[in-house]
């Protein structure tokens, strides 16, 4: 059985991840509710691991960790960061040899040739987070499904969903749900590479 890779993240509707620079999953555009982030940890509990470049994974591993028992943090919060800490996950980075929490790093020039070995010998949804490592794998013809959550902003600048030189593809709506602050879920399959 084959896993597949599933870029899930946050977005404005213009498809923009951040508005600032190093703002790394927190700017003041997000519209996260109580009830949003229990249906994150949902979808978290659900993948069978996780790849995440090294931007996000630094910005989570600052954070998560210590999260999960921080009894001054919501529950929610405190189950996301046991999520995290527990899935088996896969640093792709040039730069960090190590890391902790159940993390494999998946580095080198055939970081990708390791990811592409790693859904075929796999099972279930693997997410993926980040968009440089999207990016790479969208273009290897790799990347199965987008998950995005979609906030009522329009950013105007920022880092877009993918780096330029992605290929075109043409997408399957799978889902479509919306929640409290008018944060709509939109899931699509990759059904042809045009």
């Amino acid at each position: 059985m084959t896993a597949r890779f599933v870029y899930w993240m946050n977005v404005s509707v213009d498809l923009r991840i951040e508005r600032d620079p190093d703002e790394r999953g927190g700017g003041d555009w997000l519209h996260i509710t109580e009830n949003l982030h229990r249906e994150f940890n949902a979808r978290a509990a659900a993948l069978s691991a996780m790849v995440q470049g090294r931007v996000i994974y630094d910005t989570m591993e600052a954070f998560w960790p210590n999260a999960r028992d921080d009894e001054s943090l919501d529950e929610v919060l405190r189950e996301y960061g046991r999520i995290w800490t527990d899935k088996p996950k896969y640093l792709v980075s040039r730069t960090r040899t190590e890391a902790g929490h159940r993390t494999q790093v998946v580095g080198g020039p055939d970081a990708i040739e390791r990811l592409a070995r790693i859904r075929a010998d796999g099972e279930g949804d693997i997410g993926i987070g980040g968009a440089t490592i999207a990016t790479q794998l969208l273009t290897a013809g790799l990347l199965d499904e987008l998950m995005l959550f979609v906030h009522p902003v329009i950013l105007s600048s920022g880092r877009p969903l993918f780096d330029p030189g992605a290929q075109p593809v043409d997408l399957e709506l799978i889902e479509h749900a919306r929640f409290e602050g008018d944060v709509e879920l939109h899931r699509y399959g990759i059904t042809r590479w045009t």
